[in-house]
């Protein structure tokens, strides 16, 4: 078993990224926008507890501003176990985190997304198409 730490320097800007922008389209109160990019940030962490948990941590902070108990309600407990998942590598792939899908349920990466993680990943996730 291998262990995850942290989002490898390769793909961490990519991850940074999409925070960017959920921050400005938010700022300008694009909310779905801004969640897609939160969602997108998700998908690129997942597999790093640090990165994986900091996007609970701002999904949570969407539902506070937005005034949006259900995700409030649903990323408690999602900013609790997603990190430590993550660290000992048992995560659903592709999953965007939000509480409007299953905690476990695996799902399709979208294809930007795929390349970005093939090409700067380094982690032992099996991804399949």
């Amino acid at each position: 078993m291998r262990f995850n730490t942290t989002i490898p320097k390769d793909l961490k800007p990519y991850f940074q990224k999409e925070l960017t922008k959920a921050e400005n389209t938010f700022t300008k109160k694009h909310y779905q926008q801004s969640w897609r990019h939160l969602e997108r940030a998700h998908i690129l962490g997942q597999p790093y507890p640090f990165a994986h948990s900091f996007v609970h941590w701002k999904m949570l902070l969407f539902g506070f501003k937005t005034k949006n108990t259900k995700e409030i309600i649903g990323q408690i407990p999602r900013l609790l176990v997603g990190g430590v998942k993550s660290f000992v590598g048992n995560i659903p792939i592709g999953n965007t985190g939000g509480a409007n899908v299953p905690p476990l349920q695996q799902m399709e990466i979208p294809e930007d997304l795929l390349t970005i993680i093939k090409k700067h990943s380094n982690h032992e996730t099996t991804i399949q198409r």
